[in-house]
């Protein structure tokens, strides 16, 4: 007979679970009080982990950071775990509430705000990794790769963080909020894309056979998905009701991430696709979105905040006191946001909208909230990105997220709203609440 296997240490987990209960306390606390300033809870709940880690409380008492951030990487790969559950149901539930109807809408405008929006930071992106200093690049980090994964950094928007900006401005009816969120769901979609191929060239090397290998590998799980994937997630999510739905929800969430990672690819791509999948079986009734309430409720509220103070946990702003790295951090965040502005605006004017207009879709694909930390994590943990690029990744999703909300005020105050749009608003407002663009989505 086997011995039976070893329990976890009554230590190990007494730690885990002060662990857990800080920093889901202080992000609590930083991420509410974010809100009352209006800001988005993403900066208070990044901002946990800078002042529990070793940007501040490393400072000032290192002996307490031994605490939060343990030294022993069994310790740590506790709270990593249930980070990394998070995240893959957090990107999940970003896919389940993405509304592909209203894509389909707005059609050529739409793809063509988000193209030009996407391609010309990810070339800036991509340019600017072949030239920042070597200080900023890890010992085993090739200079492709990691210009591979700053172009994505550079070019990726954050669907959660533009429908909150959106709601709370009362733009949702506006023809701009719509193409913005259309433009948006694009943005996502590539970008996820993207970083499943950039990791896997980071896993494999940039070698053309490789990195065309993962590619057919994602076109490959993208049609399966489509194909096979979106009749069986329709007939099993129509067929369970209640908690059930949110189990099998979580299920797919997680086969999907796993399909991806067994093919050698980034299980968060796969976790997308699978969000997708269960968005498309929503119901008549609208039952779907009432039954997957707990699950966002769980994941906006208690798993995103651990992901988002963990990963706060690996900033450290006194790389930022080396000014190779603070210049470097500067030019990478005019890039970001020069290369996402002139992008959006370009593809708002190539489709003959107005200066205003193209300004007001500038400023709301600007903000790249928790995509751009999720990139950056895959990055730090890749072994692609150093702690001083990760810190300065992490800040630019920060500022960029900040910056959105009065500069589309400013740009909307001088469009007038038309009689369509004021029919929309009415009828927004007796849409029922829940609908996909506008819940929970505050990161």
């Amino acid at each position: 007979m086997s011995d039976p296997l070893p329990g976890l240490d009554p230590h190990v987990l007494l730690t885990f679970l002060l662990q857990v209960s800080v920093l889901l306390v202080v992000a609590l606390g930083l991420g509410r009080l974010a809100v009352r300033l209006g800001l988005p809870a993403l900066v208070g709940e990044l901002l946990t982990g800078v002042l529990l880690g070793p940007s501040l409380l490393g400072t000032i008492a290192p002996g307490l950071l031994s605490w939060v951030l343990p030294a022993d990487a069994g310790q740590l790969h506790l709270v990593d775990a249930v980070g990394q559950f998070g995240v893959l149901l957090l990107v999940g539930v970003t896919g389940i509430q993405l509304d592909t109807t209203m894509l389909r809408k707005r059609g050529v405008t739409g793809l063509r705000v988000s193209l030009a929006g996407l391609l010309l930071p990810l070339a800036l992106g991509v340019g600017a990794g072949f030239l920042v200093p070597a200080a900023l690049l890890t010992d085993h980090s090739e200079r492709g790769v990691f210009a591979l994964f700053l172009g994505v950094a550079m070019c990726v928007t954050a669907i959660p963080v533009i429908a909150k900006i959106l709601a709370d401005m009362g733009l949702l009816h506006r023809d701009i909020g719509q193409l913005t969120l259309a433009a948006g769901t694009v943005d996502d979609a590539v970008g996820w894309f993207l970083l499943s191929v950039v990791s896997a060239a980071a896993t494999t090397g940039v070698r053309a056979g490789a990195v065309s290998l993962s590619i057919l590998y994602l076109v490959l799980f993208v049609a399966a998905a489509y194909f096979l994937g979106r009749p069986a997630a329709r007939w099993l999510m129509r067929r369970v009701h209640g908690g059930p739905r949110v189990t099998v929800a979580v299920v797919v969430i997680l086969l999907g991430a796993a399909a991806t990672q067994a093919m050698g690819m980034e299980a968060l791509f796969g976790a997308f696709v699978a969000g997708l999948l269960i968005g498309q079986a929503r119901d008549g009734e609208g039952l779907l979105w009432k039954d997957l309430t707990p699950l966002r409720t769980v994941v906006l509220s208690v798993l995103a905040p651990l992901f988002l103070a963990t990963a706060g946990l690996r900033m450290d702003l006194t790389a930022l006191a080396d000014p190779k790295v603070l210049l470097a951090g500067i030019a990478l965040l005019l890039v970001a946001v020069i290369g996402k502005f002139a992008g959006a605006y370009l593809g708002a004017r190539a489709s003959r909208l107005s200066h205003w207009e193209g300004i007001a879709l500038g400023a709301g694909m600007n903000a790249r909230g928790v995509v751009e930390v999720v990139v950056a994590t895959t990055g730090l943990r890749l072994g692609v990105l150093s702690i001083a690029t990760y810190t300065v990744i992490v800040l630019i999703a920060v500022v960029t997220s900040v910056m959105g909300p009065p500069i589309l005020r400013l740009a909307m105050s001088r469009l007038e709203q038309t009689p369509a749009e004021q029919q929309r608003e009415l009828a927004l407002a007796g849409t029922p609440t829940g609908t996909p663009v506008t819940t929970g989505a505050h990161r």
